[in-house]
């Protein structure tokens, strides 16, 4: 049984995605219940998207701590298995800290890094930053500052 729900966790989570973005119903309680479990219904079997947008509503629009540091072990999760929306937020976390997750720059340059990679805009930018002046206890780098410059450069053409 467990097989065939993490087979089809990527349509529950893209059903609960387009549901979503739906505008019937859009003020509707019942209607965001309901996305919201098949969202998390989709991330526990393993849907790497539904894990992303399930963390980000937890953790930017959910009600109390709980729900927002629930929220964060979902991004983590979907950052983890390689989504780099989830990776840059990750990053973004463990530069400041939040809750149950102190501040760590080896995890965030990690987390910034694997973003990056991916052509995540934002975290190639950061990571221009980083290499520029020396932050997150990395050594000024122009070298590799450069190279981030230049994926940033290439990604905008």
């Amino acid at each position: 049984m467990r097989f065939f729900m993490t087979l089809i966790a990527p349509l529950l989570g893209w059903i609960a995605f387009r549901l979503f973005h739906l505008p019937v119903l859009k003020r509707s309680e019942a209607k965001h219940r309901f996305v919201m479990k098949l969202f998390r219904y989709a991330a526990d079997y393993g849907s790497v998207r539904a894990l992303s947008v399930y963390g980000h509503l937890l953790h930017f629009r959910g009600e109390g701590i709980n729900n927002r540091i629930q929220g964060l072990i979902y991004l983590q999760r979907a950052a983890d298995k390689g989504d780099s929306k989830a990776a840059y937020q990750m990053g973004k976390i463990f530069e400041v800290g939040y809750q149950n997750y102190p501040a760590d720059p080896a995890k965030a340059v990690k987390y910034y890094r694997q973003a990056a990679e991916s052509g995540h805009i934002l975290a190639l930018r950061r990571m221009v930053d980083i290499c520029n002046k020396g932050e997150l206890e990395q050594k000024k780098s122009d070298t590799d500052a450069a190279y981030w410059l230049d994926l940033l450069d290439a990604d905008r053409d």
